[in-house]
């Protein structure tokens, strides 16, 4: 499914959306261009996670870990977002707490998830970013896990 967005607050909208399904240990993988709104999409989704600090794209530090002040039971309460474009294979992956984060139980965000290779579950949520006419028009296509969102969408 495709889903058009017009604003941050409609990008955020989204994020609530995928936030309300999800449950500790998923993935959720994010592609597209620079400035396609994949960290805006993520500090939508931290909100709805109930994280309150700053998030940031982690393009030079490669993780940042966001835990939520105000979970509700059985929700995650740690958000990862990674940015694995400096990386170069599962090892590296491995290495920087992948297995662990989500023994913990952490939702974790990827961007450049193809770095991950066969680390990436069957089960995780794909979202591409795609710039449209206008500052703020993004479409965003959602495929992959078991997330049921469907509301308000174009088929793609």
């Amino acid at each position: 499914m495709t889903r058009e967005v017009h604003s941050v607050e409609e990008t955020w909208a989204l994020a609530r959306e995928v936030a309300a399904t999800l449950k500790p240990g998923d993935v959720v993988c994010l592609e597209g261009d620079l400035g396609a709104g994949k960290t805006t999409f993520t500090q939508g989704l931290a909100k709805a996670l109930g994280v309150s600090g700053r998030v940031t794209s982690p393009t030079f530090c490669i993780v940042q870990e966001h835990r939520a002040e105000r979970a509700a039971p059985g929700a995650p309460a740690l958000l990862v977002h990674m940015d694995l474009y400096r990386l170069h294979g599962e090892d590296d992956v491995i290495a920087i707490g992948w297995e662990d984060y989500l023994a913990e139980g952490a939702v974790v965000v990827v961007e450049w998830p193809e770095r991950a290779g066969s680390l990436i579950p069957q089960d995780a949520l794909h979202l591409e970013f795609r710039h449209m006419e206008g500052d703020e028009n993004r479409a965003i296509r959602l495929c992959g896990g078991n997330f049921g969102i469907m509301n308000g969408a174009n088929e793609a």
